[in-house]
C-alpha cells in the first residue's frame, strides 16, 4: 500500500497536516498519538456550539486508544498500522459499535449499533482512532444535515449557511480541522456536495469497491448500486490509500466487487483526455462556479491535457434516472418507516418526526405517486444509454463537472428542489467514481471547487488529478469562522 508523506499543512500544527504525515510523524516520535488527538478533541470542542457538527463524541475512548498508540510505539514494534494514532470521525448512519446508529431519526432515538461497519472497522484495524460521529439530513433524505435528534449543522465557512448533507457533520470536522479524514457515504451527492459547501476533498468511489454493510438505513438489494461508502480529508494525498484500505468484499455485501487498484503515480497528465461537460444541468451553474472549472481546466491544459467540450444534455435527466432506479432497485422510504414504527402510514411518519426541512415528508409523499410501467421502462432504458454514453466519453480520461449551481446556500434554501443535486446525482446513476475537489474561496469568502469524474474503477485517475489540482491551488484551507 502506497503511504503519502505529502504534509498539507504546517509541521508544528498537527490539525493540518494529512492522515499519512501524521501517522509518519508518531512512528517516528515526533508528534505522540496523545497529542495528536488532544489537539483535534479542543478544535472539535471550540467548533461545536457554532457548527453543530458532532452528533456523537467517544473522547475518553480516543484518549485511551491514543495512549495504547504511544505505547505500543514506545515498545519498538517492527511493524505498525498504517494510521497507528490518527484521529478521524465517522458519519452517523454508518456504524460504530455502541453507539447512536439513528440517522437523525426520532423512530430510532437512543438506538445504538451491534456491530461497526465494515468500512469503519477496517479504519479502526489499521488504526484509526475514531473521535466522534457527525450529524446527517434526517435517514440521509436531503442536502441539509437536520433533524429532530441532533438538530442543524452550520457550514465551516459561514454559520448562517448550510453545510450540506447528508455527510454535512462530516465535512464540517474536517474542514475545521478536527479531523484529519472523515468517512462519509454518497448516493446522491451525500459526500460530494458537503465536500465542496465546506472546501474539502471528498470521494465517491466506484460504485461496488467498498462493502455498504453497516449502514442505516441499509442498503440491501439492488439499492446498493448507487450508494457508495467513501473518505473526506484535508489533503488529497490521504484519498487513495483510505481507498486502499476500506475497499474490498466483506462476505456480506454482495456488489462488492474485488478490484486491483491503479496508481495515482501513474497517471501522466500529458495528453490526458479531460471533458468539460456543457449543457448538462438544468439550472445553469453561477459564473463563479463556472469560472472555477475553467481556471481548473487551464491548468489542467498547462500540463498538457487534452481539454475537449462534449454537449450532455441527456445528464438534466439524472434526477428523473435517479429517482426512477431508487423505486426500482428497492429503495423505500415508507419500507424504512414500516420497520421501524409497524406502519408505513404518513399519519405515523409525521407522528414520529416532522422533519426541520420537510424533505423526509415530501420524499414519502412522492413516492406514493404511482408511475406508469411504460415510463419507468423508458427511464431506465434512457439511464442506460447515458451511461454508454458517458463511458465512452470520458474513456481513460477525466470530467470535469459543476458540483452545484452555487456556493453554499443558506439555511433551507434548498427545501422541495431536488433537480439541484442533479450535477452530483447523475454520477451515482451511472456508478462512477467522482472526486470533489476545493478551488479556493468565491468573492463572499464560500469555498468553490469541481468534480473530478474518472471511468469505472479508474478512481485513481480522478485522484491524480485532485492531486494536480491541490498543488495548483493550495487545496483545503482552514476557514475564518463567521
Amino acid at each position: 500500500m502506497r503511504i503519502s508523506t505529502v504534509t498539507g499543512g504546517d509541521p508544528c500544527e498537527p490539525t493540518t497536516l494529512s492522515a499519512f504525515a501524521l501517522a509518519e510523524a508518531i512512528r517516528e516520535r515526533r508528534l505522540s498519538a496523545h497529542d495528536v488527538v488532544e489537539a483535534h478533541i479542543e478544535v472539535l470542542e471550540r467548533a461545536q456550539p457554532r457548527t453543530n457538527a458532532l452528533a456523537a463524541n467517544r473522547f475518553e475512548q480516543a484518549r485511551a486508544a491514543a495512549d495504547a498508540a504511544d505505547r505500543l510505539v514506545a515498545a519498538g514494534s517492527a511493524v505498525l498500522p498504517a494510521l497507528l494514532g490518527v484521529p478521524c470521525t465517522v458519519k452517523e448512519m454508518i456504524g460504530i459499535a455502541g453507539m447512536p446508529h439513528t440517522a437523525g431519526f426520532v423512530g430510532r432515538r437512543g438506538k445504538t449499533a451491534a456491530r461497526t461497519a465494515s468500512a469503519a472497522q477496517r479504519l479502526i484495524d489499521a488504526g484509526a482512532i475514531v473521535l466522534a460521529q457527525t450529524n446527517v439530513s434526517e435517514l440521509g433524505i436531503w442536502i441539509e444535515s437536520v433533524n429532530r435528534i441532533y438538530g442543524r449543522t452550520s457550514n465551516a465557512h459561514d454559520r448562517r449557511r448550510t453545510a450540506g448533507g447528508s455527510s454535512g457533520g462530516e465535512a464540517v470536522t474536517v474542514a475545521v480541522g478536527g479531523a484529519s479524514f472523515g468517512l462519509g457515504s454518497d448516493m446522491g451527492g451525500s459526500i460530494r456536495i458537503p465536500a465542496y459547501f465546506n472546501g474539502v476533498f471528498g470521494h465517491k468511489p466506484t460504485a461496488g469497491l467498498v462493502p455498504n454493510t453497516g449502514m442505516f438505513p441499509d442498503t440491501v438489494g439492488e439499492i446498493g448500486r448507487l450508494l457508495s461508502i467513501g473518505p473526506m480529508a484535508r489533503s488529497a494525498s490521504d484519498l487513495m490509500p483510505l481507498l486502499e484500505i476500506i475497499s474490498g468484499p466483506d462476505g456480506m455485501d454482495p456488489f462488492t466487487r474485488a478490484v486491483t487498484l491503479g496508481d495515482p503515480e501513474t497517471v501522466d497528465l500529458r495528453g490526458l483526455s479531460v471533458i468539460i461537460s456543457e449543457h448538462a444541468t438544468l439550472i445553469p451553474a453561477r459564473r463563479e462556479v463556472r469560472d472555477a472549472r475553467e481556471r481548473a481546466a487551464a491548468e489542467l491544459a498547462r500540463h498538457g491535457a487534452d481539454i475537449r467540450r462534449v454537449s450532455l444534455r441527456g445528464m438534466r435527466r439524472a434526477t428523473e434516472f435517479f429517482l426512477t432506479a431508487a423505486a426500482e432497485f428497492g429503495g423505500s422510504l415508507g419500507a424504512i418507516i414500516a420497520a421501524e414504527t409497524g406502519s408505513e402510514s404518513v399519519k405515523t411518519f409525521a407522528r414520529h418526526t416532522i422533519s426541520h426541512n420537510g424533505m423526509t415528508m415530501l420524499s414519502l409523499i412522492g413516492e406514493r405517486i404511482p408511475r406508469p410501467e411504460r415510463a419507468v421502462r423508458r427511464s431506465l432504458a434512457a439511464a442506460r444509454a447515458l451511461s454508454a454514453e458517458v463511458d465512452a466519453i470520458i474513456g481513460s480520461g477525466v470530467m470535469l463537472h459543476v458540483p452545484f449551481r452555487s456556493t453554499a446556500p443558506r439555511h433551507r434554501a434548498t427545501f422541495a428542489q431536488p433537480w439541484l443535486q442533479t450535477p452530483c446525482s447523475v454520477f451515482n446513476v451511472l456508478g462512477l467514481p467522482v472526486t470533489q475537489v476545493p478551488l479556493g474561496l468565491s468573492g463572499t469568502c464560500l469555498p468553490l471547487g469541481v468534480q473530478v469524474a474518472a471511468g469505472r474503477d479508474r478512481d485513481h485517475v480522478a485522484i491524480a488529478v485532485a492531486l494536480a489540482l491541490e498543488r495548483a491551488f493550495g487545496g483545503w484551507k482552514p476557514p475564518v469562522a463567521r
